[in-house]
């Protein structure tokens, strides 16, 4: 039998599922490893995904998605970030910001045209790059910078071959954010060097501090050259209805719906009815479980330093990057014995990129009563070091 895709072969599994898995069979065990919202979905979206099936809306969409949810994420879009999309011709629902990723690249690039991809990072990118025929190009950011992108990391990572940069902030797994006055150099560089932009905002409404979230598209020059990509699962506690969407130049939207015909024929239709729900009347569902996760946040970050595992202040997202290095194991060595000792599952650093190594990433979407509960099998655990 004939060999199978040998990028995929050479694809390594997630390091969060690795974790994940192992606590799904283990008794009392607490997982802080998954990056989902504990919360229900609020119940009036759910109600109009429900009455949606009661109305006999099941048929397939257009392929680019229920015109009114793309009308109304357009006008959403202008009014909380100020950039003028066209629904109707720049913008794309699709099934999780995850394919808006993947045809986001797959429109992007041609065989060897390099990607920049800033680590630590969200586990897809570079699989996603490397099965569209590119080559990533990662950027190992610092922790004395909070893993924010700086000017020079970039521009010493372009080649003649750099066509396309990864922007992921709020950060999964560091909870690290780019303000506006981070971004505006790059956006400069970006326009300079003629490179697109993939910008992953799915953790955009959950911004904390006094800055809300920038996206690098309402910057000068740079909605022609960005490929924004959010959806519903984190800020409206959406995960397994499987739906995103992502706004692009009209050229790229165009190639990126013209691949999702053929791979997906368009986004599950009840979902699409309940977004519809979730975009018009969802702001204050958001407001009130960013709330919480802040409450979390600020808790995990003064217990971890208490335990000296010292993190910088996580400004987004909703996760936590605690330093070990000072226990001398390494992040997966901590992380698996404090699986097997405490019954507790984090995932190791290095899960996002090597430069991860000696960090831990921790999900704070969980109950404080949970996270207490954690903290104590941490201290436990660290006392048996």
């Amino acid at each position: 039998m004939r060999g199978m895709n040998q990028i995929a072969v050479e694809m390594k599994p997630s390091g969060i599922r690795k974790f994940f898995d192992i606590v799904s069979e283990m008794p009392d065990a607490i997982s802080l490893g998954v990056g989902e919202p504990d919360f229900d979905t609020p119940w009036h979206i759910a109600d109009e995904g429900i009455y949606s099936l009661e109305k006999g809306k099941t048929f397939y969409t257009s392929n680019s998605g229920l015109m009114e949810l793309r009308t109304a994420l357009a006008d959403w879009y202008r009014n909380k970030y100020a950039v003028d999309y066209d629904g109707k011709t720049e913008c794309l629902i699709t099934v999780g910001g995850s394919e808006g990723i993947d045809l986001a690249l797959r429109a992007l690039l041609n065989p060897d045209d390099e990607v920049i991809v800033p680590e630590p990072c969200y586990v897809s990118y570079v699989p996603c790059v490397n099965l569209a025929g590119g080559k990533a190009v990662t950027i190992a950011l610092k922790n004395e910078n909070q893993f924010r992108l700086t000017p020079q990391e970039l521009l010493d990572a372009i080649t003649p071959q750099t066509k396309v940069l990864v922007l992921s902030f709020p950060n999964n797994p560091t909870g690290a954010i780019m303000t506006k006055a981070d971004l505006l150099p790059i956006a400069e560089i970006c326009k300079e060097n003629d490179l697109y932009v993939i910008s992953d905002e799915i953790y955009s409404e959950l911004t904390y501090g006094e800055e809300p979230h920038c996206s690098i598209a309402s910057l000068p020059g740079m909605k022609e050259r960005t490929i924004v990509v959010n959806g519903f699962s984190k800020a409206y506690a959406m995960t397994g209805w499987r739906l995103g969407y992502a706004f692009a130049p009209e050229p790229v939207a165009k190639l990126m719906t013209k691949i999702h015909q053929f791979c997906i024929m368009c986004a599950p239709t009840t979902s699409q009815y309940a977004a519809l729900e979730a975009v018009k009347n969802g702001d204050s569902d958001i407001a009130e479980m960013r709330r919480s996760y802040d409450e979390r946040r600020k808790y995990l970050l003064k217990k971890l330093d208490s335990m000296g595992m010292p993190a910088f202040e996580p400004l987004g997202a909703f996760y936590i990057f605690p330093c070990i290095k000072s226990f001398g194991l390494t992040s997966d060595e901590f992380a698996t014995r404090l699986l097997r000792q405490e019954k507790l599952a984090v995932v190791p650093g290095t899960a996002f990129g090597d430069c991860g190594e000696g960090f831990l990433r921790i999900s704070y979407a969980y109950s404080i009563e949970q996270l207490r509960e954690a903290m104590g099998r941490i201290e436990h655990f660290l006392q048996t070091l």
